[in-house]
Order: C-alpha cells, then sequence, then structure tokens
C-alpha cells in the first residue's frame, strides 16, 4: 500500500444521487476496494428491500472493510448511510483503526432523482423503484450538517461532478 493511510470513504446519499457512479470512479482513482450492498444482493439473488438480508449484507460488508482498513487499504462503501448514527458509528470504529475517513455526500434536487431513477427503472433486469419509495427515502434521510461533514477528513481526489455538496 506504500506510505498511504488507510481510509474509508463513505458515500452518502438518497436513490439516484450518484452514488455508485461516483464510487467507481474513486474505486480507479484511489486504487480502492469498493462494497456495494446492491451489487451483492443482486449477485446473491435476494431481493433489494428484504431489510434482514440487506442487514445481514451491509454486516458482513462491514467487517471486510475493517479487515481491509487494518491491512492499509482505501475502502470506499456505498450504503447512503442515510442515518447520522451509522456515518458516527464507521467513522469512530475506522479512526481506531487508524484509518482517515471521509463523508462524500452527493445531493441531488428531487426533479434530478425522479430523472435518473425513471431513466434507471426502464433499463432491462433493473430493481424499478417507485414515487412512493422514494419519497418514504427522502422522509426517512438525516442529511449530513455542515457541523458533521467537519468531523470528516478532506477528499484525497474527486474530479467529479457538481452534486457533491459540503452543505
Amino acid at each position: 500500500m506504500g506510505d498511504r493511510r488507510p481510509r474509508l470513504v463513505l458515500l452518502c446519499g438518497l436513490p439516484g444521487a450518484g452514488k455508485t457512479t461516483a464510487a467507481r470512479r474513486l474505486e480507479r482513482e484511489l486504487a480502492a476496494v469498493r462494497l456495494c450492498p446492491d451489487e451483492w444482493l443482486t449477485e446473491l439473488g435476494l431481493d433489494l428491500f428484504d431489510g434482514e438480508a440487506r442487514d445481514r449484507v451491509e454486516r458482513r460488508l462491514w467487517r471486510h472493510a475493517q479487515d481491509l482498513l487494518a491491512s492499509g487499504a482505501v475502502v470506499i462503501l456505498e450504503n447512503g448511510f442515510w442515518q447520522r448514527t451509522e456515518r458516527d458509528e464507521k467513522r469512530l470504529r475506522a479512526r481506531a483503526l487508524g484509518a482517515d475517513v471521509e463523508l462524500r455526500y452527493l445531493t441531488v434536487p428531487m426533479g434530478e432523482l425522479e430523472r435518473r431513477i425513471a431513466l434507471r427503472n426502464q433499463e432491462p433486469g433493473s430493481v424499478v423503484l417507485t414515487a412512493e419509495l422514494l419519497t418514504a427515502s427522502l422522509a426517512a434521510f438525516e442529511a449530513p450538517t455542515r457541523t458533521e461533514l467537519a468531523l470528516f477528513d478532506p477528499p484525497l481526489a474527486w474530479t467529479g461532478s457538481r452534486t457533491e455538496s459540503g452543505s
């Protein structure tokens, strides 16, 4: 891993915000390991909306991420991190492992989220996300505040989109 410190990158945002697109770009730019619960659930033939299965996969990926951080890797988690308590837990545990921790908050206006999701819903094999599910997601989402964002390390690199926000 050279002289680079281990680093955890948390991608936070609603469905359609661009988390997977950002994660794939960062995976290349940072020579990182990308862990995406949606991809694991799909690969295992599990329902993306099965809360119990999602919890099991996310817990397993978090254990794997901690092992990778302990070995000096850069790890990207694209869980969405809708709740501050979850973001705090990951930040504190990764710091205890000696890792730097970034929070990349991707914020996109609702109209753009709806447009992106409508396009994604038309892709063959995609899981359809309804307007009701998007509204429920928005209601459950706890956006990071400036105070919270200040608890995280600055990004190593970003050549991505303007959707990333510090507010």
